[in-house]
């Protein structure tokens, strides 16, 4: 391995994960290694975009840079991607056992002499403190390649009886199997077994303790504040050491299964460890657990199996134990078994449950276990980009790699992950539970606890005051007075709230430490058939308070209110309002409140009713939550097939995150397709001359419209295959359509090309999709008699269609967009974020604010995506038309892809754009396809 420095401070600096020494080299790159090889290992011979894009990556992650690899769909970016990283992966860990070696030779080799000082005298005290440090690093080096060879030893025996060679399992605790025994057992046993139990408790006074069952419900001494002292510190195993791996990851579980896919495909695939962590509904075996639907739901009955699993055997929790057992697949010996396994192959999600499914092991956790020695971990984005997620899962980014695909909506996939809402539901829920709570319990918690809890429902009747509510209703029967929506900076709204006097930092300090959350929903699911009344409800119903919410749960919003609720939707979907204790998601805003004040506002949502009311927190700056992971991770990419406009990347996420500009590097290829596979048009004006302006203030103009049909006719005539036109919304697309059944320009469509509309609820697409591709092959065999030619499928910008799925070949051979998809400015969150950056950002080089580039972005970026379905691979063609004057404009063309952009035409006739497609398909019609 002649390319690379052999510099022991080198060495030292990344073995021994000095940040602050890895910070500094990689800010001010003060010596780069520059050395890449010229081969990368790859299924076939490589494009020379893909030769270069490997290079490019190879030298960025040898630097330890920051790098923006921008590579068009059908490229093949996810192979290059994984055989460019690979390739440095195992480069350096040849490099790190060389170095070892040397370091090793050089230790022994070093004599007894000592060196002299300039007076002549041995300088002991700086020999002894140099020989000292020097051999505790060395010493932790050889402990960790040690324990990475044990592990590989391991791994390889394990390799060599696959198939033949069964693993022994130890044995289970009496406590694990206890269920099994007892529900196979006969009456007669099961009385024996309750009589001695209640004579046991007799015999040691406790009979007399009917709150013994409780216990587990009850909360521990909070005895301190501090954050270092009265903190029960649990023994844990010794943790397994992390080997350097890569971290990939993508937006959804299909995406990441095809990378998976795309790993055994490569050179790689036989002698790589890969791991793939997924959300408990891809990964649960448990079929109690997985017939939930409720994602939170299904949490907090996840977590509950395994509590229910460690609890002592007292006479009432083997009863309750009876009914709902804890989790069988959930045991250390299996889990263990199950990480030796799916280590030893490389599986995507699907195999990995069911491998749990034959193994009788939990995949969800088996595969955390499986962490520290993978080469590679695949994992959604908001496992990664959650830091408190990322922390539970035992996810350590410490000078591993980052690459972050599909990356073109990354800092809206930030706001996203940290924006909580909590309803006026949610709040009152949480409110009566919590009193209920208290009033069963106050007699056996201390004054730390009780003031504590009594802070927490301070919190959320403040939270309930603050839309216009009151606590001691029912929330679907509270009428707020005035529906309006309100924007306000986090301390102005402590402020008008009256928690501005409340330390948030220890309240959410003690809910950590103490769980309430998770003993309040002990005590929920115990008592929800019991009556515990609350004095509030007491004129209202006979029900308790905690059966009366957690019937709210089941129901909808009473009709008995109709004259107050509007007819169209609540704007934003409340998916939290089904959850049986809704504290632990309230937790998450009053964590958002901690937030800088400049960094998030707060939206106070007013609507009718305060069940339909919610209280929103709006993150501003994605990069106070991203630097944690810059300033972790050795190296981090982001990827993706439109990443332009690159200044939001580097503004908004690297830089604002601490990131010398210096350490950032671009990369940005072309397509694999030959020029003339690909017509770029813009359509200015229309068959009849009339000018395309889908502007609000004329997009409803009815002469539009019929230009637009007239458009989309001729382009059906001379246009083989399937048609993709996309509309700026759903709205939109639905007074078109309607328009042109009125009219008679939809029979006139149809007679060319089957219509298809995107439905608006995600499970009708795969069967529409089915339904297009059908109709375009059937089309493709019928005689030239036959009047149809293909399909049209009208699809929505920003809708399921125009993410994720290849309109290959045949299924697209011609992408209409039209008009332009800004989003609506009138949005108070939209208007906050272009406040924002006016505020904290500088005017770019044409003198306009960030706040309107910004909006300009959000809408180009959805243009990008949706153009960029039809050309999927070397040997694809199509048309793209941008219907819309503003099309022509420089500042709109520049935020194109370049392998766009550069072929882009602007005819200033119809007559002319349409010839040059009639052309284009022409000299393709015995084109292979």
């Amino acid at each position: 391995m002649d390319e690379f420095d052999d510099e022991d401070d080198q060495y030292l600096a990344t073995i021994d994960l000095d940040v602050p020494e890895i910070k500094q080299k990689s800010e001010a790159q003060v010596e780069e290694d520059n050395s890449t090889p010229e081969t990368f290992p790859f299924p076939f011979e490589a494009y020379d975009i893909q030769k270069g894009f490997m290079k490019e990556l190879y030298k960025c992650l040898n630097n330890s840079k920051i790098g923006i690899f921008e590579s068009p769909t059908g490229t093949g970016k996810s192979l290059s991607l994984i055989c460019g990283a690979l390739k440095w992966l195992k480069d350096f860990r040849e490099k790190q056992q060389k170095e070892l070696e040397e370091l090793s030779c050089e230790e022994n080799s070093r004599g007894n002499s000592q060196p002299e000082n300039k007076n002549g005298e041995l300088d002991w005290i700086a020999e002894f403190s140099r020989k000292k440090e020097k051999e505790e690093k060395l010493h932790k080096i050889k402990e960790e390649h040690e324990n990475i060879e044990k592990r590989e030893a391991k791994l390889r025996e394990l390799g060599k009886g696959a198939g033949t060679h069964q693993v022994k399992r130890k044995r289970v605790k009496m406590e694990d199997d206890f269920d099994d025994l007892m529900k196979d057992a006969s009456g007669d046993i099961k009385a024996a077994f309750e009589a001695e139990l209640e004579a046991l408790k007799k015999e040691c006074n406790l009979s007399g303790d009917a709150n013994l069952e409780d216990a587990h419900l009850m909360l521990d001494d909070y005895c301190s504040d501090d954050e270092t002292e009265g903190r029960k510190k649990e023994e844990s195993l010794d943790e397994e050491d992390h080997i350097t791996k890569i971290y990939f990851c993508s937006r959804t579980h299909s995406q990441l299964s095809q990378f998976v896919r795309e790993v055994i495909k490569s050179p790689y695939g036989d002698d790589t460890r890969v791991i793939s962590l997924g959300s408990r509904q891809n990964l649960c075996i448990n079929e109690a657990v997985k017939k939930i639907k409720s994602l939170s739901l299904m949490n907090e009955t996840c977590l509950d199996m395994q509590k229910k699993g460690k609890k002592s055997s007292s006479k009432e929790q083997v009863k309750k134990r009876s009914k709902v057992a804890g989790c069988s697949y959930y045991k250390y010996e299996l889990l263990q078994d199950f990480k030796d396994s799916v280590l030893l192959e490389v599986r995507d999600i699907e195999q990995l449950a069911s491998v749990g499914k034959k193994m009788k092991a939990c995949p969800y956790y088996g595969t955390r276990y499986a962490i520290p020695a993978a080469e590679i971990v695949a994992l959604p984005y908001n496992t990664l980009l959650h830091k408190s997620t990322r922390e539970a899962c035992g996810i350590k980014l410490k000078d591993n790699v980052v690459i972050i695909d599909e990356a073109h909506n990354l800092l809206e996939t930030i706001n996203s992950i940290y924006s909580v809402e909590v309803t006026g539901a949610q709040a009152l829920r949480a409110h009566n539970q919590l009193t209920q709570y208290e009033k069963k319990y106050r007699s056996r918690l201390k004054a730390k606890n009780l003031m504590y809890v009594k802070q927490i429902l301070y919190i959320l009747a403040a939270i309930v005051k603050c839309l216009g509510g009151k606590v001691d209703e029912s929330s679907d029967k509270q009428i707020v007075s005035k529906s309006e929506i309100q924007l306000k900076t986090i301390n102005n709204f402590l402020f008008i709230s009256q928690l501005d006097n409340l330390n948030l930092f220890k309240v959410l300090r003690y809910c950590e430490r103490s769980q309430i959350s998770k003993k309040l929903h002990g005590f929920i699911e115990k008592y929800a058939d019991t009556e515990v009344h609350s004095s509030a409800f007491k004129k209202e119903s006979n029900l308790s308070g905690v059966k009366k919410f957690l019937n709210e749960i089941k129901q909808k919003t009473e009709p008995s209110v109709e004259s107050v609720v509007s007819d169209k939707p609540v704007s934003g979907t409340h998916s939290f309002d089904n959850m049986s204790s809704p504290l632990m998601h309230i937790e998450s805003f009053l964590e958002a409140l901690t937030n800088c004040d400049k960094d998030g506002r707060i939206v106070v949502n007013k609507q009718g009713l305060l069940s339909q009311s919610s209280l929103k927190f709006l993150l501003l700056n994605p990069a106070v939550h991203f630097s944690s992971i810059v300033e972790q991770a050795r190296s981090i990419i982001v990827a993706g097939g439109t990443m332009q406009p690159i200044s939001e990347f580097t503004d908004q996420l690297f830089h604002s995150a601490g990131v010398s500009p210096s350490r950032v590097a671009l990369y940005s290829c072309g397509h694999v397709i030959p020029a003339d596979h690909i017509l770029p048009l813009t359509i200015a004006t229309g068959p009849s001359g009339q000018q395309m302006d889908f502007t609000y203030q004329f997009r409803d103009s009815p002469s539009l419209l019929d230009e637009l049909g007239r458009i989309l006719i001729n382009i059906c005539n001379v246009t083989p295959g399937g048609i993709v036109c996309f509309f700026p919304s759903y709205d939109y697309e639905s007074q078109v359509y309607n328009h042109w059944e009125k009219t008679g320009f939809l029979n006139r469509l149809s007679n060319k090309k089957k219509v298809f509309r995107e439905p608006r609820k995600s499970g009708g697409v795969e069967q529409i999709l089915s339904d297009y591709a059908a109709c375009i092959k059937r089309c493709k065999t019928w005689t030239s008699s036959s009047s149809q030619t293909g399909a049209i499928l009208l699809c929505v910008v920003g809708a399921k269609m125009s993410e994720g799925i290849n309109f290959y070949d045949d299924l697209g051979r011609c992408v209409v967009m039209v008009g332009l998809p800004y989003p609506n400015l009138k949005s108070p969150e939209l208007k906050e974020k272009m406040d924002y950056l006016n505020a904290n950002y500088p005017k770019d080089s044409e003198g306009r604010q960030p706040g309107q580039v910004h909006y300009e972005n959000l809408c180009m970026k959805a243009v990008n995506q949706s153009i960029g379905r039809a050309i999927r691979h070397r040997g694809d063609y199509a048309t793209i038309l941008l219907i819309d004057r503003r099309y022509n404009r420089t500042n709109v063309v520049s935020k194109l892809p370049n392998w766009i952009s550069e072929h882009l035409q602007k005819p200033d006739k119809f007559g002319v754009a349409l010839g040059c497609i009639s052309k284009f398909f022409s000299a393709k019609k015995d084109f292979p396809t």
